[in-house]
């Protein structure tokens, strides 16, 4: 819940690791960010190039009612 919280506003993903304390760019995109994205909560803001250096990722509307329930 906490990277749904960090990513209201477009981030990119060396600040979402380090708000989960991870090192390892791929087992988090793979573990943490990819099941996120599949859920539909998170999303690419540049989804035609998902290595560009400028990818931010942004919680969706579906990620922002999860929050809601939650909280």
């Amino acid at each position: 819940m906490e990277i749904l919280r960090k990513s209201l506003s477009a981030r990119p993903i060396t600040e979402l690791m380090a708000v989960m304390g991870r090192k390892d760019r791929t087992k988090f995109r793979n573990q943490i960010l990819r099941p996120m994205m599949d859920a539909g909560w998170i999303e690419m803001t540049i989804p035609d190039t998902p290595t560009s250096r400028k990818q931010r990722y942004r919680t969706t509307a579906a990620g922002r009612a999860v929050l809601a329930t939650v909280e």
